[in-house]
């Protein structure tokens, strides 16, 4: 028997970054669920990082996918491979600095940071943790924001240049 609905293949890689068990307190006892943080991009400038909980890994995951997806966002890379500049971000207590690197140099980075830029499909870049925290979620998020923090040359040229037909003489 054929199932009903065809299962559809994601377009994004993803990786789960880390799966953690949390407890709540209630009368009787503790209950159990289970916190699963996943990024995932398409290695050509989009990437996204979905946090979930449900009551066992699988859905957990299933639902940090699905939130990933959503708030991709999508960022132009410098000759495909690389960052325009340098930039550095934070989040919560995590801070990250994004360094270009030259062709050949390779992804040079951490962890969560990692992950994030590999996905994102940066292939040359020096990346480090500055903030002392070594909670990957927190240090995914400050990735992300440094990323957003970036701008295209088409972006800021057009800042740089009022529109001429708007110019006060």
């Amino acid at each position: 028997m054929k199932p009903f609905f065809k299962q559809r293949k994601s377009e994004f890689d993803e990786r789960t970054l880390e799966i953690r068990r949390v407890t709540r307190v209630v009368a009787g006892g503790k209950r159990f669920s289970f916190r699963a943080t996943v990024v995932s991009g398409d290695r050509k400038g989009r990437v996204g990082i979905g946090m979930a909980k449900g009551l066992d890994v699988a859905s957990a995951v299933e639902k940090a996918k699905r939130q990933a997806e959503k708030k991709m966002i999508k960022v132009e890379l410098f000759a495909g491979r690389t960052l325009p500049y340098d930039v550095e971000a934070k989040y919560s207590a995590a801070r990250v600095r994004l360094k270009p690197a030259r062709e050949g140099h390779g992804l040079i980075a951490g962890g969560s940071v990692r992950a994030v830029l590999e996905l994102l499909g940066v292939k040359d870049v020096s990346a480090k943790i500055l903030g002392r925290t070594t909670n990957k979620l927190t240090n995914a998020m400050a990735t992300m924001e440094a990323i957003k923090k970036l701008k295209s040359r088409a972006k800021t040229s057009e800042e740089r240049e009022p529109d001429a037909g708007n110019a006060e003489e």
